[in-house]
């Protein structure tokens, strides 16, 4: 018996088609979303893993507060740390409390700096949840932007034939949907990331303030 054979059947209103059959702008707009999508991701899974090392040590620290002073104390915690970093911060500002420096109240000079260095640390821990914010609010719009470009191109096709026929308007209305729901696939995660990064934040800047607080009251204890 003769072997029939065999007929591969293509989506024409899947992605690959998607690709094929658009323009530079819709190509475009699909870039720009892979490329916010991707950076997303990466934001995420970075601050996440930095996030993870910092509370960890963060919650190493019981050996600083055996050392026989804060500077010793100090080296003795993790290379990288934000607890290090203050720590060192308050050992600076306690001494260089010389000069015009002098003037100022031992009290409020080692509270500024301590305040300055958590404010570094900070600075530190919101890196990237800017473009989290900015992938949130723009990707729909972005979506929507190739939504309206999909719609035009069914409009002319329809122009062009003279008739609405369901072959000439459901490839531009299939593009415009997907714009649509590409446009949201990648705003949802990047709002959730960032609610989600902003309060493990707050975890860690409480576990910073905290040792801060005590390390302020230790620094103020020690004989000059």
């Amino acid at each position: 018996l003769e072997e029939l054979p065999s007929v591969t059947e293509s989506n024409p209103y899947g992605l690959a088609a998607l690709w094929a059959g658009s323009d530079l702008v819709a190509k475009l707009v699909l870039l720009m979303m892979v490329v916010m999508s991707a950076a997303s991701w990466y934001v995420i899974v970075v601050k996440w893993l930095e996030q993870q090392r910092m509370l960890r040590q963060t919650r190493a620290a019981e050996a600083f507060w055996q050392a026989a002073s804060v500077a010793q104390g100090a080296e003795q915690l993790e290379r990288g740390s934000p607890l290090r970093f203050i720590a060192q911060a308050g050992v600076e500002a306690s001494g260089k409390h010389a000069g015009l420096l002098g003037r100022i109240d031992l009290h409020t000079w080692i509270t500024m700096s301590i305040q300055r260095a958590i404010e570094r640390v900070q600075g530190r821990l919101q890196n990237g949840l800017a473009l989290l914010a900015t992938v949130g609010s723009t990707a729909p719009f972005v979506g929507l932007f190739g939504t309206v470009w999909g719609i035009y191109h069914a409009l002319t096709a329809i122009g062009v034939a003279g008739q609405a026929s369901i072959d000439k308007v459901a490839g531009p209305v299939g593009e415009a949907l997907i714009m649509t729901a590409i446009g949201l696939a990648v705003a949802v995660p990047a709002v959730l990331g960032y609610n989600w990064l902003v309060r493990r934040n707050k975890a860690v800047m409480d576990e910073v303030r905290g040792f801060a607080a005590d390390l302020h009251a230790v620094l103020l204890a020690e004989p000059r």
